[in-house]
């Protein structure tokens, strides 16, 4: 059987301190993982679903975020074995499973077919960072969007959720990815550009920390692409983000995405290890 001591379980409010020390380990790869700990308390009624932890001789030494999405923090290939062999004890609830390639592919490997068939493997994605204002000159119309854009803006979110996913975010429901849309205006974590009422150019902030903010959902409508909006764009969003959230900026992006690689390296994100998704 195993213990607190050695082996995994599920983490709770007393283990907040352990885990932070843990994860900020890394604090800039683990930011969507601090952000929920510090919003839920690990608490697995506000997770939606728990943080198991993997002790060896009474110390944390990796965890794994298990909701909707499934996420590795600071584990190693051993680790996220013992993590799968506990995943195999029970049916799949997540639908993503996104971590440090070193973690998700031996998972995987150890969960082979037990949770069905993905419907998509992104095996080498870049995860990228900057630590400093953009090396191009900003967009100065991007700008922090507000209540009264939601009716253009959502509908570029479910457009570029659609093209990056493969299915709507709609499927599980319009309110709630409205809701979530929202959200993030309410939290002022959503950018856009606007030419004559409609919108060329987006970007929000996924998750953030004192540390660091993750960048998710950057779009240019297709029609207005290869015009640099998206690289004048995210320049203006980077330092936004670092002027008002956090002092570094990160996100990952597919390694086939060469147009998205080379706009964010000319705003000066580098870099600095390689993701991997599994999305059912």
């Amino acid at each position: 059987m195993l213990t607190t001591r050695d082996g995994v379980r599920v983490l709770g409010a007393t283990d907040l301190d352990a885990f932070l020390a843990l994860a900020r380990q890394d604090p800039v790869v683990n930011v969507f993982a601090i952000h929920r700990a510090h919003t839920t308390n690990l608490e697995p009624r506000w997770l939606g679903g728990e943080m198991w932890g993997r002790f060896d001789d009474g110390r944390l030494v990796s965890a794994c975020h298990v909701a909707a999405n499934l996420v590795p923090v600071q584990a190693s290939e051993h680790d996220a074995v013992a993590f799968a062999d506990r995943a195999l004890a029970r049916r799949r609830s997540v639908s993503t499973i996104v971590g440090p390639q070193s973690a998700v592919r031996p998972f995987w490997d150890r969960i082979g077919g037990a949770w069905g068939e993905p419907r998509d493997a992104r095996w080498d994605q870049r995860h990228m960072v900057i630590d400093h204002d953009a090396s191009v000159e900003p967009d100065r119309r991007v700008r922090i969007s507000v209540r009264d854009d939601l009716d253009v803006l959502y509908p570029a979110c479910v457009a570029m959720y659609t093209e990056e996913v493969g299915v709507s975010p709609e499927i599980g429901g319009a309110d709630l990815y409205r809701a979530r849309v929202s959200q993030l205006i309410s939290r002022a974590w959503s950018f856009a550009r606007y030419d004559d009422g409609g919108l060329v150019f987006k970007a929000e902030v996924a998750c953030a920390t004192p540390d660091a903010a993750q960048i998710q959902g950057v779009w240019v409508p297709p029609a207005r692409r290869g015009e640099g909006l998206a690289t004048a764009g995210m320049a203006a969003v980077v330092n936004l983000v670092r002027a008002r959230i956090a002092p570094v900026v990160s996100l990952y992006v597919n390694d086939w995405n060469l147009a998205a690689r080379n706009a964010y390296e000319r705003v000066g994100f580098r870099e600095t290890a390689r993701f991997a998704t599994v999305m059912f």
